[in-house]
């Protein structure tokens, strides 16, 4: 029998699944004018200062960019306080989970990480041969007294998305500091911040805060959501500088491209965008839970620009009835939540458009 050409742990990946992008909609479809709250993007659009500042770089592309994004790092140090030598860029937080697993797990080596969660923790561990340890969502938020159980002599990291995707559940400060008390010195948290710019609530814990404690806490940040450059896929950790400089052993010399790296840089500095996408994601979500709430259906509390709605039947089949009206949601059936969709708060139109489709899709699913 031939050698298979790949491990066992390689051959049994699922591929992650994408939202479902516009155009691949309109062709199978046959519909013109669809919106997408699917991803979690910012509706409002890139930074106006992030556009410009791309247009203007665009005459240089000839160009490598910079590999260890000099002028970027020192605009996160600023406006962070903290040295640049604590950052890693990344290619979107998706690359910056994939550098910390392959760093410091060895085949064998183990992760943990809720249930439901970002799917891709999951994936990249299992992609270098370790060991998944899955601890299942307490009331909708992370169990971290059983996470601190789960824990063994060959756990090397634990993942903790905060607030959580897909629940929109946050940690709670208090408990997130007991936890770093009841887990081995040693082990890695990396605190996954990627929606912490819409967080309200001022009970949780920032993972900034535990740069100088003697816990190994990693923050991850993107500017794929609040920023709106999902597309650009820019993203940074903090970490100690003994992290960082591991993790800077493995990463591509010019993993993040010049574009992402001025728009970046731009974006950080357009307060009036980041207070306008936050005004829009607070409004959205009143509105949209309300009128939702009020056609009889569940809506979970949310910390994020996103919510789940329990549609009492089967979700997928929800998200496959809206498609065929141009409005693409997530199915949470990949996330064992199969009577929920996931919606993306977005314009205003968008928002109408989707509750008018949402409603026709429900009340043809009562008169089945």
């Amino acid at each position: 029998m031939a050698k298979p050409l790949v491990a066992d742990y390689i051959q049994n990946l699922t591929p992650y699944p994408p939202g479902k992008p516009i155009e691949e909609l309109e062709r199978e479809y046959g519909v013109r004018n669809s919106i997408k709250l699917a991803s979690n993007e910012n509706a409002l659009g890139p930074s106006p200062k992030a556009v410009e500042a791309i247009k203007a770089a665009l005459g240089k592309l000839h160009r490598y960019p910079d590999g260890s994004g000099y002028y970027l790092k020192q605009g996160l140090s600023e406006k962070l306080g903290l040295s640049t030598e604590n950052i890693v860029l990344g290619n979107g937080s998706n690359e910056l989970i994939e550098l910390i697993v392959r760093t410091f797990l060895n085949p064998g080596d183990e992760a943990i990480s809720s249930d439901p969660t970002f799917l891709v923790y999951r994936k990249m561990v299992q992609a270098v041969g370790g060991r998944n340890i899955v601890v299942p969502l307490k009331e909708g938020s992370h169990d971290l007294v059983g996470i601190a159980k789960a824990v063994t002599a060959r756990t090397k990291v634990i993942f903790l998305d905060n607030p959580n995707n897909p629940m929109g559940t946050v940690v709670v400060k208090k408990a997130f500091e007991q936890f770093l008390k009841d887990i081995p010195p040693g082990v890695i948290v990396v605190a996954d911040e990627a929606y912490y710019d819409f967080v309200t609530t001022d009970s949780t814990f920032c993972g900034l805060d535990y740069l100088d404690s003697p816990y190994l806490v990693i923050t991850l940040r993107t500017f794929s959501k609040a920023y709106g450059l999902a597309g650009l896929r820019i993203g940074y950790g903090v970490m100690k500088k003994e992290l960082a400089e591991y993790i800077n052993r493995i990463r591509q010399p010019f993993n993040v491209n010049s574009l992402a790296q001025v728009g970046a840089l731009a974006a950080l500095s357009d307060e009036e965008h980041l207070a306008g996408t936050k005004k829009m994601v607070e409004e959205g979500l009143n509105y949209l839970t309300g009128e939702i709430g009020r056609l009889g259906y569940r809506c979970l509390p949310t910390q994020t620009n996103f919510f789940l709605i329990d549609t009492k039947t089967d979700g997928k089949a929800v998200y496959e009835n809206l498609l065929r009206k141009g409005v693409i949601v997530r199915p949470m059936h990949a996330y064992k939540l199969p009577d929920y969709i996931r919606i993306t708060v977005g314009l205003p139109a968008e928002n109408k458009r989707f509750l008018s489709a949402f409603k026709e899709v429900m009340e043809s699913r009562g008169r089945q």
